[in-house]
């Protein structure tokens, strides 16, 4: 991604799992991760978790786009809501994310996770809350977690 100056680093867990942001502006991102072996259940389907994760993820970087050179703004998730439609066993997952409205300090988020072929396997509605300094669309300077 050309405009990756401004995505954080989506931490130990997200590289974990593999997934990577792919396009993200101000309201939208859009995620992809490739299924591997360690991602199925115990039925040889994608995990449930898994889809949550990339919904829960997707609807905070939809929510917290800074354009500010070298700033970030960063939400946590008061509630996530999830429905499962669908299943995958291999293949690349594609999520969008979509900031819906909010006010100052919280915002409403949705998203869905698609395999390559456009079947949708689960979407879900969040509610997140900008933590200290991130209210501002100018974000606060990054620093890597400690």
């Amino acid at each position: 991604m050309d405009d990756a100056v401004n995505v954080p680093d989506i931490g130990a867990f997200g590289r974990m799992l593999g997934f990577r942001v792919t396009e993200w502006c101000d309201g939208h991102v859009r995620m992809e991760m490739d299924i591997r072996p360690e991602h199925l259940n115990r039925s040889g389907v994608l995990h449930g978790g898994i889809i949550s994760t990339l919904l829960d993820t997707a609807c905070g970087y939809a929510g917290t786009w800074c354009g500010t050179k070298g700033h970030v703004r960063w939400a946590v998730t008061v509630s996530l809501t999830t429905h499962f439609t669908g299943q995958a066993r291999s293949g690349t997952l594609i999520t969008i994310g979509r900031k819906r409205g909010g006010g100052r300090k919280i915002f409403f988020a949705s998203a869905e996770v698609q395999d390559e072929n456009g079947q949708v396997l689960g979407f879900g509605d969040s509610v997140q809350r900008y933590r200290s300094g991130s209210e501002d669309p100018e974000g606060i300077p990054y620093r890597a977690p400690t």
